[in-house]
């Protein structure tokens, strides 16, 4: 079995949009590069930077309950940690994210694009400290996603299903559908040394229901995956316990021995 990775992605504002890369170095322990760095709180959460814990989705701004965010398109700039978001009607805005008042100005920005019904306060931009990130799994260290699994979908539901309403980090081919469900406990491979351990399906959400590029809620895919297989779940987490690096159009290979217990993350 060849696991070919057809793209990585990285979405470094939780709900706001992807961003193809064509590369990325994975160390032990750690997240997919650039993933999920920034949120948008939805009224105060209580999170600490000083003492960072995972908090539900729901404090933040997030597609399953937020669709208006799909309707803005964002793209982050790592060297000079700028965030650029464009919206309907021209809006634009370019910002610092590390500035407090430009931080506030984005998340201001985002607040004017999202219904008043859906927010419970004042919208803050949170940055991620070192060693955390705002995933929706504690876990949640890296996605894959199976397009041969997200072409069974389109079959459930009768229309077209992009990969992104997914938003794994890596999108592989190779696979049977739903034989990622097969790969968890067990160990992939890179040429460059890359090893991922897969920990767990990924339970999918109301967030899939939305178009990544309308914004419309369009699809009822949790039900589909629930009325035909009897689960919701669609893709897989990993975890990095050996570093290296990955490339589209690079490969993949399950390792002959499965990881003991591995590491204490």
């Amino acid at each position: 079995m060849t696991i070919r990775i057809a793209s990585l992605h990285r979405y470094p504002v939780k709900g706001l949009s992807p961003e193809s890369v064509p590369q990325a170095r994975l160390e032990t322990g750690g997240y997919f590069p650039g993933d999920r760095i920034f949120a948008i709180e939805n009224g105060p959460s209580g999170f600490d930077p000083a003492d960072p814990r995972h908090k539900a989705k729901t404090h933040y701004l997030m597609l399953m309950r937020n669709e208006a965010l799909a309707r803005l398109r964002s793209r982050y700039d790592d060297a000079t940690d700028t965030l650029v978001i464009e919206g309907e009607g021209g809006a634009r805005i370019a910002a610092r994210c590390g500035d407090p008042e430009d931080a506030r100005a984005i998340a201001a920005f985002v607040a004017r694009h999202v219904p008043g019904d859906d927010l419970r306060g004042d919208a803050a931009l949170r940055a991620a400290p070192a060693g955390f990130r705002f995933t929706d799994s504690r876990e949640g260290f890296v996605s894959l996603i199976n397009l041969a699994s997200i072409t069974a979908i389109e079959g459930m539901v009768g229309a077209p299903v992009d990969p992104l309403r997914f938003r794994g980090n890596i999108h592989v081919t190779g696979l049977p559908a739903w034989g990622e469900f097969d790969l968890v406990g067990q160990v992939l491979e890179a040429p460059s040394g890359l090893r991922l351990e897969v920990t767990s399906p990924i339970v999918r959400c109301a967030a899939t229901n939305v178009d990544p590029g309308t914004g419309l809620r369009d699809l009822a895919i949790p039900q589909a995956l629930m009325r035909h297989l009897g689960h919701m779940d669609c893709g897989i987490y990993a975890k990095v316990i050996a570093p290296g690096s990955l490339a589209a159009g690079a490969h993949l290979a399950v390792s002959d021995e499965r990881e003991q217990g591995g590491l204490p993350f």
